[in-house]
């Protein structure tokens, strides 16, 4: 079996692919812009348009909780790691993240109804059987953001601000949170750039570069003030030590961080968007399928950090079933595979 995904063709102005293959035929092809770039805005490398413009959707999380940190707000509640990679997570709505998000709550004196995310089923499968089967209804707790919004929450209450509509752009919590944004990724942030977001919070389009530079920044400290690098810092700290809590069991972004044991943090959006950053390197990396599709961003993130060196044996065989997938039928027959385009 091999050690490698990809390789991935030289960086360069084309998009790179990721094949879909039934038998011995490509099914699909997603295209995928990607790039890599240092604290400084150096650009490592980088395939395809780079500075088009993207939703990150929920890749920035860890950058819309600096002020969770930096307010003092995560202090006084005391929370403690798990809290805090949860205020960056898109979980899954298993047990211990909807019990972990209640008890924050519980001690703010505060329930789910608080939370301003609305409610889905829970992505963990296994979970919303369970909730179906005690003929219930998931609440927000099980929304995959409502680590973040339990975040925006505490912030309000510690500044003595309104809950409600704490979601609006115009909130103080909202000001705060771009504000944090565009001084990561050194960006003004348009009138036509704000969005809704899925869990009704604001989505900030920025350019694919600007992000990856903006993670570099966060991972590094470097071009930060110090308070807000500190901040950083006590973010991914608390990602690196819970990944569990940033997404959970059999989900690509707690097992990338898992095999990867400390040398980078990781966290995709919807629409196919992932986000990563190392401090060794001092590297942040944005990528985006052009079509939206997550399975192709899980492949190329996997492409790419096996370009920068990123990945030992132990990481690559960890990462394969979600980064080279085998597709399976009903009947649990192998019928096809998932990679990057072979270039060789």
């Amino acid at each position: 079996m091999a050690t490698t995904f990809g390789p991935l063709p030289a960086p360069g102005a084309r998009p790179f692919i990721v094949e879909v293959r039934r038998g011995a035929q490509v099914e699909s092809r997603h295209a995928v812009a990607a790039v890599v770039v240092d604290a400084a805005g150096h650009q490592v490398a980088g395939w395809g348009d780079v500075g088009m413009t993207i939703f990150p959707r929920s890749s920035n999380k860890a950058f819309q909780a600096l002020p969770l940190i930096e307010t003092g707000a995560a202090e006084a509640a005391g929370l403690n790691d798990a809290e805090i990679a949860m205020a960056c997570a898109s979980h899954g709505g298993e047990k211990r993240h909807t019990d972990t998000v209640a008890a924050w709550l519980g001690r703010l004196g505060l329930d789910h109804t608080v939370l301003e995310c609305g409610a889905h089923w829970p992505y963990h499968e296994e979970t919303a059987r369970d909730i179906a089967r005690a003929q219930a209804q998931p609440t927000a707790l099980q929304n995959n953001c409502s680590g973040k919004h339990a975040g925006m929450v505490t912030v309000a209450r510690h500044m003595g601000e309104p809950l409600q509509g704490y979601v609006s752009p115009d909130h103080p919590v909202q000001r705060r949170v771009t504000a944090a944004i565009e001084d990561v990724c050194g960006v003004k942030i348009a009138a036509d750039a704000y969005a809704t977001d899925g869990c009704s919070m604001p989505t900030l389009a920025l350019p694919l570069n600007k992000l990856a530079q903006g993670f570099a920044r966060f991972i590094t400290g470097q071009g930060l003030a110090p308070e807000r690098a500190k901040a950083a810092q006590r973010l991914a700290k608390a990602v690196l030590a819970e990944p569990f809590f940033v997404a959970g069991t059999g989900r690509f972004c707690t097992a990338v961080m898992q095999a990867g044991r400390g040398r980078f943090i990781a966290k995709t959006g919807a629409e196919g968007v992932y986000t990563a950053a190392s401090a060794e390197l001092g590297v942040g990396i944005a990528l985006k399928a052009l079509d939206g599709t997550a399975r192709a961003a899980q492949t190329a993130l996997g492409g790419v950090l096996e370009h920068l060196g990123l990945l030992d044996e132990a990481a690559h065989e960890a990462m394969r079933p979600h980064v080279e997938p085998v597709l399976s039928n009903w009947r649990g027959l192998r019928v096809g595979d998932i990679g990057l385009e072979p270039r060789f």
